[in-house]
């Protein structure tokens, strides 16, 4: 996940690219066990340096979940009349959800539940509120004859089943698949499960095989 300028504002930039270092060792080891300073190296500055944006742990956090919400509200809305627009946020819905599947895994929400469940309140409805769009994304795509006729939530279910399964080295071991792989395979099913045969053209694919790549190389340098 690439982190985003929230606002111009310095310190605020700052904070993102700190919080930006600690959200895959929380993703990976958890939060609760993790000292200060630990989260300072891993924010690769000092103790002072760190105590100068971040009071606590959960102002961390805080500012953590503000990413991922950032990062989570950043879904295109198709605003073309053009069957292409609905390729390209196909596209990105698709680099969107394999993303947050890998940094928001289940142990992360439960952590998250258990400790600071305002924060977690915060971070659910901004995912609730994900899934509503999607969902109307799906529904004007099958009104205008672009996407084939199929159940919503059984797609995000799938979908969300899938992308986590994937993302365990003991299924790409299981396959004998690396990440990069598996990914583009699931790319071209769910391309064919929502688009209808004669509406396939529609997402362009020749920049997909690098962006996937890159998905994948960030993917294992960060959580495996």
């Amino acid at each position: 996940m690439d982190s985003k300028e929230m606002n111009k504002d310095p310190q605020n930039e700052m904070r993102n690219k700190l919080v930006m270092k600690v959200i895959p060792i929380v993703r990976k080891n958890g939060f609760q066990a993790l000292r200060m300073e630990a989260i300072s190296k891993h924010m690769d500055v000092s103790k002072a340096t760190m105590y100068k944006y971040f009071s606590s742990k959960e102002e961390i956090m805080n500012s953590a979940v503000d990413v991922l919400i950032e990062f989570i509200n950043e879904l295109v809305v198709v605003s073309e009349d053009s069957v292409e627009s609905f390729g390209a946020g196909f596209q990105q819905l698709f680099e969107q959800s394999v993303l947050l599947a890998a940094y928001i895994s289940e142990g992360f929400l439960n952590e998250l539940q258990l400790i600071y469940p305002d924060i977690h309140i915060r971070l659910s409805d901004a995912m609730v509120a994900r899934e509503k769009r999607i969902l109307a994304f799906y529904q004007e795509g099958k009104s205008r004859d672009i996407f084939n006729e199929f159940n919503g939530n059984l797609i995000l279910l799938q979908g969300h089943v899938l992308v986590r399964a994937m993302l365990d080295m003991k299924f790409l071991m299981t396959y004998r698949m690396t990440l990069g792989e598996i990914l583009t395979e699931y790319y071209k099913l769910t391309k064919h499960q929502l688009f209808k045969s004669e509406q396939l053209n529609a997402a362009d694919d020749s920049a997909m095989a690098a962006k996937i790549e890159h998905i994948a190389n960030k993917i294992a340098r960060d959580l495996f």
